[in-house]
């Protein structure tokens, strides 16, 4: 038996934090109906990549088991389907425009509170709904720029870059689950459900760490420092003979086995070097000293070797070798399910492991087998069909 195996989420919410929050219940045994409307999530078509039935990798990376439906929630007919979806779910997550479920009669403190008093909402917001940014539409990018997050990467005497992945919409989705999982525990003592709120601008300030506890010590804003961390050294790429390696030494004792490791244990009992501390204010030159002793290894060699003895570091690997390595097949990080592969989840429980039943349907693909289960006679469903509130693919009826 899975974990969240007996819940029901309807997944209202597009793009990818509100998505990635429900994949991640439904990796878990969670029923999931992703409800969308006749144009479908926009990340259908954030391609290319796109694989043989025309679905962008983008879209299908964060929405496996889950069953699709394709209903016009704009139409007040189509509102009453949601409605009839929530009679016995768990979890709504949504991330609709600020207003938008409230206008439609659908807002959670106006109507859903009283009309479902055990339901779960989970709203996935940019900014939240007050404030000076309250109610402004958030997308990942534009929050790690408003954050500070922007400002923190690159080289330092760059230019503020992006984080390489949407680093503040995966975040903002990991924390709608915590939220949702902490309100189901309370639920379980109360019997009510309650409204949850996840907002990118929140998570992007939460994922500044150690950056925004430093600047509340100093008052001082961070300067960029590329791949290097502004309180731990050597903690930074570093050449080799071949290609670079990361070194993420912690300590004085990792510190002290890896310059014995490499030949040169008088690095470690250099003044300049002795503590943490004293080889942050000398890291520039620690750098040096360190990329003369790895000249005469191969990164591979060098990896294998400080590992070996306890030494945080990694060869810099493209994708491709990250996914075909075999410690990623050890743990079972690629998820297949009728002949589709994702990344899977990295939650391990011991006696309810994720699951991985259902691969990425097409828009409405599950339509009519949902709405029967919800009680839809089969005239209701075709009068329904014939008016253009819902839409039924050829490949499930």
């Amino acid at each position: 038996m899975a974990s969240l195996e007996g819940l029901k989420v309807v997944d209202l919410s597009r793009v990818l934090g509100g998505p990635l929050c429900a994949q991640i219940l439904g990796d878990h045994g969670a029923d999931v109906i992703k409800v969308e409307g006749p144009e479908g999530d926009e990340t259908r078509t954030w391609g290319p990549p796109f694989d043989d039935a025309g679905m962008a990798s983008y879209f299908a990376g964060i929405n496996r088991n889950k069953r699709t439906v394709c209903v016009d929630v704009a139409d007040p007919a189509g509102r009453e389907l949601v409605f009839r979806l929530l009679k016995d779910a768990d979890v709504l997550i949504e991330n609709f425009k600020i207003g938008t479920l409230e206008r439609w009669g659908m807002g959670y403190e106006e109507v859903l509170r009283a009309r479902f008093p055990r339901l779960i909402h989970c709203r996935v917001t940019g900014f939240g709904a007050t404030g000076p940014l309250g109610g402004l539409p958030g997308y990942d990018a534009a929050v790690q720029a408003l954050s500070g997050l922007m400002s923190i990467n690159g080289d330092p005497d760059g230019v503020a870059t992006r984080i390489g992945v949407p680093i503040v919409d995966v975040t903002t989705g990991l924390n709608a689950v915590i939220g949702i999982l902490m309100a189901l525990q309370e639920r379980a003592k109360s019997g009510l459900g309650q409204s949850v709120e996840s907002a990118l601008f929140d998570s992007a300030l939460f994922s500044l760490y150690p950056h925004s506890i430093n600047t509340l010590f100093t008052g001082k804003p961070p300067k960029r420092s590329g791949n290097g961390h502004p309180n731990i050294a050597p903690y930074d790429t570093y050449a080799t003979a071949t290609e670079p390696i990361f070194l993420a030494v912690g300590n004085n004792g990792q510190f002290q086995r890896m310059c014995e490791a490499v030949g040169h244990a008088d690095l470690a009992r250099d003044e300049r070097y002795l503590t943490n501390a004293t080889r942050a204010v000398n890291r520039f030159a620690l750098k040096q000293d360190l990329q003369a002793a790895f000249s005469a290894f191969e990164a591979q060699a060098l990896f294998e070797k400080l590992v070996a003895v306890g030494v945080p570091c990694g060869v810099i690997q493209n994708v491709v070798d990250a996914l075909k390595h075999p410690h990623t097949a050890h743990r079972g990080m690629i998820a297949e399910v009728d002949g589709f592969r994702s990344v899977a989840s990295p939650i391990k429980l011991s006696r309810t492991p994720a699951s991985y039943r259902v691969k990425p349907q097409e828009i409405g693909q599950s339509t009519l087998t949902v709405l029967r289960e919800a009680g839809l006679t089969e005239a209701q469903v075709a009068h329904l069909q014939a008016s253009g509130v819902i839409r039924q693919t050829a490949q499930s009826s």
